[in-house]
């Protein structure tokens, strides 16, 4: 019968009870030699699995090494490492490069021997720096190269071993030629930045102008043309009243003067002059009125403050913007009386402009345009402030926007027609009078922006 899988037939076979003891010997042996052989069987086993292991370690190595390698053969600056007495270990192609030697000639040198005498920094200097455990950064070395001296910019640490203790030092150096070359290019972009800035800056600038000088002349031609088409029925009128005294000095008799009379409608010209001369007063004085406003919102007395009305600055810019852009706008004004702030009221009014535009650009092309303006005296723990409020039925702002809409260059209008700087710009005017901007959704559809100042009644007049 055979013996059960996994059992050893000689070490569980029972002995004969008949064996002597010469046999029990025999047998006492081949379990001894069983034993050794099995025991060489795990030991060898045991062999190949750490062969197998220590061969996989092997090409693991191999393969970092061979990665290592090749970073230092790809890195176009120079790395030299050192132990901690300035004895050169290792350096990488573009070291050799530099010195015009191979590694085999470098390594064991001491580092003094690479650098050259009129350094500005010394291996001296290197090795005092390691021993305050502190970093080389950007520190100008001058290598002694078979071309020469040559200046490298070095940064430098301390090199760890697997326990933490300091083996030594890691030297990398970059050619400052190329340092400056990119310098120099770094400059030459900040300058054009700078340019492109400027040329933004000055296009916001003529926007702002242009949008100035149209709803200027927008407003100006309405009392113009009243007084235009009021100066001509005067001429009218005076070339009857002249007709009417050359009869009368002609000696015309009362019938004949009655009919000229009746004829040049004398009676009624008598009665639409004063009419029509109030009518060109009134338009010379909202002409003047308009002028007054240019010059005084486009006084450039930057450090000039004074109390000013918000009411008539917001309803300035409507009538300077909205009125001449969108002529079947809706507009809502809702400004109280009084509602006086400390600044100059110039930049204030280019706010308002912008805001303004702004709100009439977003209702472009929607089936609703509606524009209201709100204005309040509001308390706050800063002290009382005017809150004039723009709101418009536009899209509104998305919500991943909201928080930059007031960085500058950020603009959400077609290319050509917006440079990003109208709203930093306000923002910036509104902080420097001690104020704010903000923007939000409003509940039914739209945006709303606030232009928080502070309010002229909690502050002595200048």
């Amino acid at each position: 019968m055979p013996a059960p899988e996994g059992t050893d037939f000689l070490a569980d076979a029972p002995l004969a009870l008949t064996a002597t003891g010469a046999d029990l010997g025999a047998v006492d042996a081949d379990h001894a030699w069983i034993a050794v052989i099995r025991k060489m069987d795990e030991t060898y086993a045991e062999l190949v699995r750490q062969q197998v292991e220590l061969e996989a370690k092997n090409a693991a190595l191999e393969e970092a090494q061979g990665f290592i390698a090749g970073l230092l053969g790809s890195m176009t600056d120079v790395l030299i490492a050192c132990d901690l007495n300035g004895r050169v270990e290792q350096v990488n192609l573009a070291a050799e490069r530099a010195f015009g030697q191979g590694a085999e000639a470098l390594v064991d040198r001491a580092l003094g021997d690479l650098i050259d005498p009129a350094s500005p920094t010394s291996a001296a200097d290197v090795l005092a720096t390691m021993a305050r455990r502190q970093r080389i950064v950007d520190q100008e070395f001058t290598l002694a190269t078979p071309d020469g001296p040559h200046a490298v910019a070095v940064n430098g640490a301390l090199r760890f071993d697997p326990r933490g203790r300091a083996a030594g030092i890691v030297l990398v150096g970059r050619p400052i030629g190329e340092l400056r070359a990119a310098y120099g290019a770094l400059a030459k972009a900040h300058e054009h930045l700078k340019r492109t800035q400027q040329q933004l800056v000055h296009a916001e600038k003529m926007a702002s102008l242009g949008r100035l000088v149209a709803g200027v002349a927008h407003e100006l031609n309405n009392p113009i043309s009243f007084v235009y088409g009021n100066a001509h029925a005067l001429k009218r009128y005076v070339d009857r009243l002249i007709a009417y005294l050359d009869a009368v000095h002609g000696g015309a008799d009362g019938p004949a003067l009655a009919a000229a009379r009746a004829d040049l409608r004398i009676d009624r010209a008598l009665t639409d002059i004063p009419a029509a001369l109030s009518g060109m007063l009134e338009g010379a004085e909202r002409v003047r009125d308009i002028v007054a406003d240019l010059r005084r919102f486009s006084s450039d007395r930057r450090e000039a403050r004074e109390v000013f009305d918000m009411a008539g600055v917001a309803r300035s810019a409507v009538d300077w913007v909205a009125k001449s852009q969108m002529p079947d706008l809706t507009i809502r004004v809702d400004l109280p009386d009084g509602l006086e702030t400390i600044g100059h009221p110039g930049h204030i009014h280019q706010v308002m402009m912008n805001l303004v535009q702004n709100a009439v650009d977003a209702m472009e092309g929607r089936p609703e345009r509606q524009l209201e303006i709100t204005g309040a005296h509001v308390p706050s723990p800063e002290g009382e402030r005017v809150v004039v409020e723009v709101c418009d039925t536009g899209p509104g702002i998305a919500q991943d926007i909201m928080g930059r809409i007031f960085d500058p260059f950020f603009t959400t209008k077609p290319v050509g027609k917006g440079t990003g700087l109208g709203l930093s710009i306000c923002y910036r005017i509104a902080e420097e009078h001690d104020g704010r901007l903000e923007a939000a959704n409003r509940p039914g559809g739209g945006a709303v922006v606030r232009l928080v100042l502070p309010s002229a009644r909690a502050e002595p007049r200048p």
